[in-house]
């Protein structure tokens, strides 16, 4: 300010002395010449005697002398006052070239008439450049109506200095802000402003660290904002507590509205939550906690209540510990308290339901075995234990092989029981035919069912492994499946097996001959003699028991393979796995011995019966198994023709009486 005020002086004072100067000794030369002459006039005019004369020349003398002498001093006024002006140029010319910060003397018309090396330098032109241009070709044209009103002002003399900011554009055409500041300098006289003096700072710097303070604070308020944070500062020094823009909106109050106010966050306080409050702070106001730390409840400006996570410091004490200085942090943990309410519950009622589960798996009839995902046992209810016979206690932890080892009851081979492939449903695994072994060798059937746990990520977790005692029902399953293949009465094959077990062999020996093999087996159909006699005479019971013993009678002879059954009344048929013709009359004559042979009384009466056995030939060529069997059927009618007690062969469908040996005279015919 005294820079542009000298400037301003220094260029007024050039012009002002400089005319008070001239005008001052110019006045004392007039005033001698007038004296001298008008002494000269008064001489020529007036006739006055020598004393006279000498006076007056004496006067005019004096006069002249004294206006000299005024001239004299007029003059060297005049020099001084030149020197002081010259001394005042260079004083300013030294002071702009000098001075660091940019001055410029700007027309009223807007063009640089004089500027300083430091604007030059500021623009990256040379003084000489920069003073062939006006401002409003090196200000930045968003910027050209700043300062505008105020140069209005200042040509209508209502204002003579002037402060703005704006940007200026370099030589290489990039901005830079500056800070201008000066005067306008005006006519001493009429007052009309001649030109104006500015004092132009470089603030580029500052300005970038301001947009850069702000952007940062911009990206701290979004940051506090999107956590749900705000931070508050409590300074003894300055009364109070302030608060961050971004909590006080939270809570709903306008900035500043809850400043300076130290207590009046305890007023917002839940009732029930500002004992334990007021204690963490005290805790830690005594040096107790490091810091402070507490969860509590404030009201909202609404009325609504937040759940809030208040944690600060004190940062600064007094000579006594006297607290100066606490800074913190305030977090919107609402949602977050909400959330955990939500778990409580859930964990709650996930507890309830676990303990129904358990109650439910302890007391149902079903064996119960969880798993793993690395298939060790999670869980064994008592079925389950009962059942392996290992207590839970020794089985948790354990892998599922050493508790659970079951078998599959026709092959003997282990039935596994592992993770389903990744990626692959994998539906509960039915199994009634597995066999448990416990770790005595003792077996149970059981029936199981294996299930995956698969989560909601569809990852494998485990399994369950449910499981019944299945020995009664798999011994009645026996027992039925037996009676529906079996004769009742004789335990041999009933008749609906005894077809199907043909039924096979017949396709079997077509896919033979088809194959090359060639293999084929013999039929017999074995009806026998005199046995309506037996019935008639001993009832019913004595037929029975008389059956019973044909039927072992005709299995031992017959080997394991063969197979014997009970075509219904006293009419057997056997399949001869031998395959030979030869073989199957020996055999038929073997059972006809056999049966001849019974020792069978009934009350005291002895019975002796026989039996006629017709054979014929399975292969691939004998047709179907009706066939086979009405073929057999009729050679054995032509064997009881032939005299009862013999065997007669159909080969090729026709029918052929072999007489082995005469029969035995029998009580009656059958």
């Amino acid at each position: 300010m005294r820079l542009r005020t000298g400037v301003a002086r220094i260029v007024m004072w050039r012009g002002l002395t400089s005319r008070k100067s001239l005008g001052h000794a110019g006045l004392a030369l007039l005033v001698a010449g007038l004296g001298v002459l008008a002494t000269s006039i008064l001489l020529s005019r007036l006739d006055f005697g020598t004393e006279a004369l000498k006076l007056c020349l004496q006067i005019a003398v004096a006069v002249a002398v004294g206006a000299l002498f005024l001239a004299a001093l007029s003059i060297r006024r005049i020099s001084r006052d030149r020197q002081q002006i010259a001394e005042s140029e260079l004083r300013f010319r030294r002071a702009m070239e000098d001075s660091a910060i940019g001055i410029v003397v700007v027309g009223l018309d807007g063009r640089i008439r004089q500027t300083n090396p430091a604007f030059a330098a500021m623009l990256g032109y040379t003084s000489e450049e920069i003073e062939a241009l006006t401002f409003f070709q090196i200000t930045h044209p968003d910027d050209l109506l700043i300062g505008r009103e105020t140069m209005d002002d200042l040509k209508a003399g209502t204002v003579n200095s002037f402060h703005f900011e704006k940007r200026y554009l370099r030589k290489d055409g990039t901005p830079v802000w500056a800070h201008l500041a000066g005067s306008v300098i005006r006519d001493e006289t009429s007052g009309r402003p001649l030109y104006l003096v500015s004092q132009i700072e470089n603030i580029d710097a500052r300005k970038q660290a301001e947009a850069r303070i702000a952007e940062a604070e911009t990206r701290w308020n979004f940051a506090l904002a999107g956590a749900g944070q705000g931070v508050w500062d409590l300074d003894m020094r300055k009364g109070g507590t302030t608060y961050s823009s971004t909590w006080v909106k939270m809570l709903g109050y306008a900035d500043g509205e809850l400043d300076g106010d130290t207590d009046r966050w305890l007023e917002m306080i839940h009732p029930d939550d500002r004992e334990t409050v007021a204690e963490a702070d005290r805790a830690h106001l005594e040096g107790k906690t490091p810091f402070f730390e507490a969860e509590f409840r404030m009201r909202h400006k609404d009325g609504h209540w937040m759940w809030i996570l208040d944690r600060g410091k004190a940062i600064e004490r007094d000579e006594d510990g006297r607290l100066i200085r606490a800074i913190g942090s305030l977090t919107d943990i609402t949602r977050r308290k909400e959330a955990e309410e939500r778990l409580t519950v859930s964990a709650a009622m996930l507890a309830d339901e676990k303990e129904r589960l358990r109650v439910t798996l302890q007391s149902i009839g079903d064996a119960v075995i969880c798993t793993d995902a690395t298939n060790r046992i999670t869980f064994m209810n008592p079925v389950a234990e009962k059942l392996t016979g290992i207590a839970g206690g020794e089985a948790l932890g354990k892998m599922l092989g050493h508790v659970y080892w079951a078998v599959d009851e026709e092959t003997g081979h282990r039935i596994g029981v592992t993770r389903p492939a990744v990626g692959v449903p994998a539906p509960a695994d039915q199994n009634s035919r597995a066999v448990l072994i416990r770790r005595d060798d003792t077996r149970c059937s059981i029936r199981q069912v294996v299930s995956p746990i698969v989560n909601e990520r569809n990852e494998f977790c485990g399994l369950v492994i449910v499981f019944q005692d299945f020995t009664d029902a798999r011994a009645l399953q026996r027992q039925l499946a037996h009676a529906a293949a079996h004769d009742a009465l004789t335990g041999l094959a009933n008749r609906s097996s005894f077809i199907r077990a043909m039924e096979g062999l017949v396709g079997q020996a077509r896919k033979d001959i088809t194959s090359g093999k060639g293999t084929g087996h013999q039929f017999m159909f074995i009806d026998l003699d005199h046995f309506k006699l037996v019935n008639d005479t001993g009832g019913h019971a004595a037929g029975d028991a008389l059956l019973k013993r044909v039927a072992e009678a005709v299995r031992g002879v017959l080997g394991p393979d063969d197979i014997v059954a009970r075509l219904g009344g006293d009419e057997f048929a056997v399949v001869l796995k031998s395959g030979s013709a030869a073989g199957a009359k020996i055999a038929a004559r073997s059972i006809i011995d056999a049966i001849r042979s019974l020792d069978f009384t009934w009350d005291g009466r002895p019975h002796v019966i026989g039996a006629s056995i017709g054979l014929a030939a399975i292969n691939a060529n004998c047709g179907e198994v009706d066939e086979i069997i009405a073929r057999a059927d009729a050679a054995c009618y032509a064997a009881k023709a032939a005299g009862r007690g013999c065997v007669c062969v159909a080969p090729n469908g026709e029918s052929m009486a072999i007489r082995e040996e005469p029969p035995e005279p029998l009580a009656a015919a059958s």
